[in-house]
């Protein structure tokens, strides 16, 4: 098999469903919260717009291909059949991918903003050192990576300036679920952690204890979409997140009964689809 690159190879390791996704809610929140530029404009005829999105994409893809980098071993445990590195791409190809999306990414931004250069240079540093050390470290590294998740969706109302409450509200909105969704891959991939040193959440504390934690940072999570929604004073908003307090009950009830590896792969689905309803209700706004 050649391993130095495939086209398949490239589209797997660089998760495009997920990039899409970060597109799509970058796109919308600039749409339908920031609306137009600082000049007046419908932000969709800024140019800008479309490189900052690419350059967020950009960013994540490579923070994805340098995460399987340095997972190889604890995959072959978790998900042998969907290990990508050393099979489909050499690793040193990995490594200069990642350096190349890394630079793009980063000159993207600087075309963009100065400070959006600034702020993808961090988030490429952070997700390096997410892969390298921190996801194996309790809680540091799913704080990590929820908050990046967040920022890119904050990054939209930092630039320009405008609606910067409302998009933070689902930045947070983005922090808290994708902080649960990122506890419960550890306590799906526990097993491979455990094997190659990790001290993951489930390791150091257990299955029980973890779960505990998941209901306080899920309440958390509640507490702070009120205080926000209240704040900004948007019927439509808050009404729309009670709705959304249905499944996220649902949600919670699941984790609750869950106990086995496919209850936790079936949850972490399901906190992607939460995630793109919070997304969608953007529109109702």
């Amino acid at each position: 098999m050649d391993t130095s690159l495939s086209l398949k190879s490239l589209f797997r390791i660089s998760r495009p469903i997920n990039l899409l996704m970060v597109a799509f809610t970058q796109l919308m929140a600039a749409y339908f919260l920031v609306e137009t530029t600082n000049q007046g404009l419908p932000v969709f005829q800024d140019y800008r717009l479309f490189l900052l999105v690419l350059s967020t994409v950009i960013i994540t893809a490579g923070g994805y291909m340098i995460n399987d980098y340095y997972d190889v071993k604890i995959d072959y445990v978790n998900r042998p059949h969907e290990v990508v590195v050393g099979r489909g791409i050499k690793r040193r190809v990995v490594i200069v991918l990642h350096t190349g999306f890394n630079l793009a990414g980063i000159a993207i931004g600087y075309l963009v903003s100065p400070r959006i250069a600034v702020v993808n240079f961090i988030a490429a540093f952070l997700l390096w050192l997410y892969s390298n050390e921190l996801k194996r470290r309790p809680f540091i590294g799913n704080l990590t990576v929820a908050f990046l998740t967040g920022l890119a969706i904050y990054l939209v109302g930092y630039y320009y300036q405008k609606a910067e409450l409302l998009v933070f509200t689902y930045a947070v909105f983005a922090f808290y679920l994708n902080l649960i969704r990122e506890i419960i891959k550890d306590i799906e991939d526990r097993s491979g952690d455990r094997k190659h040193g990790c001290r993951t959440l489930p390791i150091v504390l257990g299955f029980r204890k973890t779960k505990q934690i998941i209901f306080i940072i899920a309440g958390c999570f509640v507490i702070s979409i009120v205080l926000i929604s209240l704040s900004l004073n948007q019927t439509e908003l808050f009404f729309f997140f009670g709705a959304l307090a249905v499944f996220f009950i649902y949600f919670m009830s699941a984790i609750y009964e869950a106990d086995r590896r496919e209850h936790f792969s079936r949850l972490s689905r399901l906190a992607k689809v939460l995630m793109l309803m919070g997304t969608m209700s953007m529109a109702f706004l």
